[in-house]
Order: structure tokens, then sequence, then C-alpha cells
């Protein structure tokens, strides 16, 4: 007897046990009756969230329709990033909400046979040293960008993007503990994860984004990662932040800007032109002229904007390519409020300023799951009810959802 027609007799017969239809079974699961008949059939597979809402109905553990020790918990990763970050009940309810609804999308995705993109590189490697970190975070940004065909422009918007890559993407403003900035998670009963602290301004949180979805590439052997103040001089911290870098500024493109503003040239440039008159090359030397090349806090504003990045962030970037010297560097440092004063004299939009964008928060997450459910109903793989259940938890009008759906099945 196979394992999944093992599971379905402990169902049926727990069923029975209980005097319960399939019927009411299909209604606490969110799913058809002949759903239910093929799980007990063992024709069709069971996921850890449907065992759990079974031992429920039932009333047993859920362990007692497995064969063996069961499946890997997700209790002891949440009491692990609890006791890395902090013990309070309010975080604790954060990741919750993201395992709950990460669950809901890993179900959908198994009723309609989508796996995560098998083209998502594992790009692991042993890490020696923070040069050896730095390295590797720059050159697979580089690779990643030519995989995904993003050239060096600015990116879009991150959420999405890493989204699209089969990773579940949220934010959270509130009860997020500030000296966290993001975690990644790694779980068979979910998939991969990304949870970034909503409070932090703008462009800190779109580096945020760029540098879980760079632990997502090397580090996905590992359950849970979080990122926070204690663990900055992890080796693989450095490399996740070299990768964010590379993603967000990537060099070619910065250089480009650098140079469309008139600056990173060098001091001296050597011309050689080709004389008609004697056959032969004259040489000539163009000076530009001085402190014409020297890169301002305006620069560094402009430059900041356009990548979607801090200023803090764009002057070091600068000065990893070479186009600053470390007093130069300082400097620039000491005039970041003069580079905001910059960007609001000329009304363009404030990127440093700490707003929390509340209409960002679980945006993403939100979307993934809605097309999800919305293409499960059309296929008849979830019920009405079921239906209107995901709409309430990922606080979408359950009606107008429900419509949608109705309005994608097949005429």
């Amino acid at each position: 007897m196979t394992e999944a027609a093992l599971i379905g007799r402990r169902i049926r017969e727990a069923r029975e046990r209980r005097d319960i239809s399939q019927q009411k079974v299909a209604d606490a699961l969110g799913i058809p009756r002949t759903a239910v008949t093929n799980i007990e059939a063992g024709s069709r597979n069971v996921s850890t969230l449907e065992l759990t809402k079974l031992g429920a109905l039932f009333n047993v553990p859920p362990a007692a329709f497995l064969d063996g020790a069961g499946v890997s918990d997700l209790a002891v990763v949440r009491a692990r990033a609890l006791s890395e970050a902090t013990n309070s009940p309010e975080f604790g309810r954060v990741i919750d909400r993201m395992i709950d609804l990460c669950r809901e999308g890993a179900e959908l995705r198994r009723l309609l046979d989508q796996e995560v993109p098998a083209s998502l590189p594992n790009y692991a490697q042993r890490i020696s040293t923070a040069g050896d970190a730095v390295r590797q975070g720059e050159a697979r940004a580089r690779e990643e960008r030519r995989r995904l065909g993003l050239g060096s422009a600015p990116l879009g918007d991150l959420p999405e993007l890493i989204g699209d890559q089969g990773i579940w993407v949220a934010s959270a403003a509130k009860d997020f503990p500030p000296n966290v900035s993001g975690l990644f998670l790694n779980h068979p009963e979910i998939g991969m994860a990304v949870l970034i602290n909503g409070s932090h301004d703008r462009v800190r949180r779109r580096f945020s984004y760029a540098h879980e979805y760079g632990h997502a590439l090397f580090d996905r052997q590992e359950e849970l990662r979080l990122t926070q103040d204690r663990n900055s001089n992890e080796l693989v911290e450095k490399r996740a932040n070299a990768f964010a870098a590379g993603y967000l500024m990537p060099a070619s493109g910065v250089l480009d800007q650098l140079r469309s503003l008139g600056k990173g040239q060098p001091s001296r440039q050597a011309q050689v032109v080709y004389s008609v008159a004697t056959d032969s090359n004259d040489e000539a030397e163009i000076r530009p002229r001085t402190g014409s090349q020297v890169i301002t806090f305006q620069d560094v504003a402009v430059l900041a904007r356009h990548f979607g990045v801090s200023y803090d962030a764009m002057v070091w970037r600068l000065r990893n390519l070479d186009q600053l010297d470390m007093p130069a560097t300082t400097a620039l440092i000491d005039r970041r409020d003069d580079g905001r004063r910059y960007l609001k004299m000329l009304r363009l939009p404030d990127l440093f300023d700490g707003d929390a964008a509340s209409d960002e928060q679980e945006q993403e997450l939100r979307s993934q799951l809605a097309r999800l459910a919305i293409e499960a109903y059309r296929r008849e793989e979830v019920s009405q009810g079921r239906l209107r259940e995901i709409g309430r938890k990922v606080g979408l009008r359950a009606e107008e959802l429900l419509e949608l759906a109705e309005a994608a099945k097949p005429a």
C-alpha cells in the first residue's frame, strides 16, 4: 500500500468512527466532496494544513494519520525566530500570520500543480573571508541581472520581482522588532518566504528585499535566517549586503549615470588623432576644468533617487567603485541633509523620509494568493466558502473576490 493510500485509509476510518460525512469534511477543508473521496482512495495527496484541520475535526493529533514520525513542524522554526530576535508575543503573531498565509498559498499551488520555478538558481558557496563574501555577492548580482534580462537599469517593484521567482513576499510595519530588518524562511511545508520590517523607510525596505532575496539564492539550505544588528558581521550577511548593493546599483548603470552628470571621468585624458597631412599620429591631452569632476551631494542625491536607494548607500557604492576616496566619502556622508533639501527644492520625491507606506503591507503576498485562489476556484479545486475564507485572510472583500472568480470560470 502506498503512503497516500495508507493516509487516506486512516482518514476514512477516523471519519467513520466520528460518524462524519464526506461533505462535512469537504466543507471543513474548503474543497469539493469528490476531492475527499480521492483523498480517502489514496489518489490525491493531503497537505499538512489539511491534516491539521482534519485532526481538529476528528479530535485526533494530525500525526495519527501519518506513517512514522510525521512531518517537520514549523513551530520549531517559529520558536527559534522568537528566541533569536525577541520573545514578544506581538512578533510571534506577525510570524504566525506569515506562516498561515504561506501555508494557504502552498496548498493552492499544490492543488493547481504549480511548482516553484525550477529556474531559480542556487548560488550556495563556501565563504572564507570578507573579501570572498563581497566578491561572491557582486558576481551573483551581475549574473542574476543577466538571467532576468534586467540590464543595468534601475529595478522597479522589488516585491513583485521576487514574488515572480516563486518566493512568498510580505512586510509588516506593526510589532516588528526595530533591530530586525527582515527574515528569510525556507521550509518544505510552505516553500521560501521573505518578510521584512515595514516600519523602515522606503529605500531601506528596498535594500531589505534585495538582501533577503540574496539569502534565498545563497542560503536556502537554512530553514531560518534573520537579518538583525547583532549578526551584521557574519560573512553570509556581508555577502547578502554585497548582493543587494550590486543588484540595486549595478556598477555599469551607476557609472553610466555618473558620466551623464559630467562626472566620473579621469583627470587627464590622452587623445591620439591621425593627421592626414603628415600621415602620422598627433597626441594631445585633455584636462577637465579644475573641480569639474568633483562628485557633490547633488550628484549623490540624484543617483540615489534614480536607483531607489538611500543617500548613504549610494555614497558607499561610489566609494566601492573607486569613484571616491575616504575623505570625500566622509564629507559626502556629512552632507546627507543637504542632499535631502536639494531634492525637496526641486520637488522631487524624497526617498529618505521614514514613511511606512501602509498600502505596501502584504501587497505582493495578497496578489499571489488571490491569483492562486481564483485559479483554484475556476478549476473547482476549492469551494465558495474556502474562497471567501482566503479573501478574508488577506484583507480582500470576500464577495468581490468571489465575483471575480465566477467571472474567470469558463462560460
